[in-house]
């Protein structure tokens, strides 16, 4: 019996209650496509890593220097993801321990900036994230934080505004990162504003991670002073995040920030399945799999446009497409429903000058990660787009359940 068989055969002997929920979630995998830009399928052996004996050990601190003993193994595993990280992103240092992109963001931000000091972030209706300044997330409440947006014509990022905005509230720390903006940062010239105002350059790449890190797409590692992500998404490892960092100095900054000063012990078994993740992505398959993605993505928003849908810059540099639903009689909360219906996962987005609220929406973000996972290539993307542009123009998601189930049936995720 494998290692999983012998897990699942305990939890259904233990608690067969949270064994069939557990179930359950494998089988709505299975059955349903996602194109959740935020999510991906793990391999087994991350799955494995993360659960793992190692799940039980308390490591509060850092290699060599924990509050607890018996940490010897701790320690090698901790040193084998923060090698890895590195040797992937061609970086300096390395925190493997974030529990997710966001604490990442945080922490990252409490090093660099005191609380009241004013930090410049992209706005959450232009792209952004919530941890980047937004008014609900500590990072808006700690920080003087300022947002800048983009061109209402283009919808890139407004360089002009982000200049002229860095010169009039000089920023501690200057964020160049995304959560729904489909297209390559223009990290150079960030960094020149930068250093013209005399802030650090935070870049936060929690989406296309993986795709830099396969080199399909520009990577800000050696240009912006620190890097946050998160390390599932497309680099297809456990949830969690990591922040790469240029100095000595800084990664010394961050390290006290990340403990003791946002987190405590760290979670062992998700580190270790971070290290298998890394692994993994170090194998030349990961740069054919990251070249799928980035196809996919190109190819679904091509056929969309063709099909008649406005997508956000008129394209993408990544695996993630986002659909303006501005002047529609449809919303993207609609929109969101009517996919969960026909058996396909996506999630409502705001986009650029959205007049709806964050809780409606009028756009709709797609991603490619998970679905190239499972081995989708551009001939299914078409076939994709073709059923979301009918379920935005009104038709009865059952018409279509079929479909996305051959589809399913055709392509499963990894086992």
């Amino acid at each position: 019996m494998s290692t999983a068989s012998a897990v699942d055969s305990q939890l259904r002997l233990t608690d067969a209650e949270t064994f069939a929920l557990l179930q359950a979630e494998r089988q709505r995998q299975n059955d349903s496509l996602c194109l959740i830009a935020s999510e991906n399928h793990c391999s087994r052996a991350v799955r494995e890593a993360c659960a793992s004996v190692i799940t039980d050990k308390y490591a509060e601190g850092y290699p060599g220097a924990r509050y607890y003993g018996g940490c010897e193994v701790a320690d090698r595993i901790e040193t084998l993801a923060q090698q890895r990280a590195c040797r992937l992103f061609g970086a300096e240092f390395a925190n493997v321990q974030p529990h997710s992109g966001t604490t990442a963001n945080v922490t990252t931000l409490a090093a660099l900036a005191r609380p009241g000091e004013p930090i410049l972030g992209m706005a959450l209706n232009a792209g952004g994230h919530l941890s980047h300044g937004f008014k609900v997330s500590h990072t808006g409440q700690f920080f003087a934080a300022k947002q800048y947006g983009v061109q209402p014509d283009s919808g890139l990022i407004d360089l002009d505004q982000v200049r002229e905005m860095a010169r009039e509230h000089r920023p501690k720390v200057l964020i160049a990162g995304a959560s729904s903006y489909p297209r390559a940062l223009p990290y150079a010239e960030m960094r020149a504003i930068a250093d013209e105002v005399g802030a650090v350059l935070l870049a936060d790449i929690a989406h296309p991670a993986g795709l830099m890190a396969a080199g399909v797409m520009p990577s800000p590692v050696g240009i912006a002073d620190v890097v946050t992500m998160t390390t599932h998404k497309t680099l297809r490892g456990p949830r969690g995040g990591m922040i790469l960092s240029r100095s000595k100095d800084l990664a010394e900054k961050i390290d006290k920030s990340v403990f003791p000063g946002g987190q405590g012990g760290p979670l062992m078994h998700q580190i270790a399945g971070k290290a298998v993740a890394f692994g993994e992505a170090l194998a030349p398959s990961f740069a054919e799999y990251q070249r799928r993605v980035l196809a996919n993505a190109q190819r679904l928003a091509q056929r969309l446009m063709e099909r008649g849908l406005p997508v956000v810059t008129g394209g993408t540099d990544c695996h993630m497409v986002v659909v303006s639903l501005v002047g529609r009689d449809v919303t993207g909360a609609e929109v969101e429903q009517r996919s969960l219906a026909a058996g396909i996962s996506l999630n409502k987005n705001m986009v650029p000058g959205d007049p709806r609220s964050p809780r409606v929406t009028s756009g709709i973000r797609i991603g490619t990660a998970a679905a190239t996972s499972r081995g989708l290539g551009t001939a299914e993307m078409d076939q994709v787009a073709d059923i979301l542009v009918s379920l935005i123009e009104g038709a009865a998601p059952e018409g279509f359940r079929a479909r996305v189930a051959d589809l399913c049936q055709r392509f499963p995720p990894p086992a």
